[in-house]
């Protein structure tokens, strides 16, 4: 039997599930990730190159949903590979990250972004 490891606080602690982060810029030099996960300091999670251009990276976070943006250069932007973003308050985008509880759950919310497939669909007589 499994037990859930308690916090001091007396809350079970949240199981963090991994992300992967990926960016690519030709001529930047750095490459951070600033959100409501890391308190908006950019500092906190510094992509790492993986040369030509090539950014990643690994973290993890525990499930909920998050906003954040890229900064490039000193530059704030939201992240051109999320699916979803909102406005923030400086007239600019934040991207929306939703971490899953589990990666069934992960697969389930891809899945709904997936084209359905229609097995019965009628074929077309020429």
């Amino acid at each position: 039997m499994k037990h859930n490891h308690k916090s001091d606080n007396g809350h079970a602690s949240p199981q963090l599930m991994p992300v992967r982060f990926e960016f690519t810029h030709p001529t930047a030099t750095s490459v951070c990730i600033a959100g409501t996960f890391n308190h908006w300091k950019p500092e906190a999670k510094t992509l790492h190159s993986s040369g030509v251009g090539n950014w990643w990276k690994e973290t993890a976070l525990a499930p909920g949903t998050y906003e954040y943006c890229l900064v490039v250069d000193g530059q704030w932007m939201p992240d051109p590979l999320a699916r979803e973003s909102v406005p923030n308050p400086f007239g600019g985008r934040n991207s929306v990250l939703t971490v899953a509880s589990s990666p069934e759950a992960a697969h389930l919310a891809d899945a709904e972004h997936l084209p359905l497939k229609n097995a019965n669909k009628p074929k077309l007589k020429k």
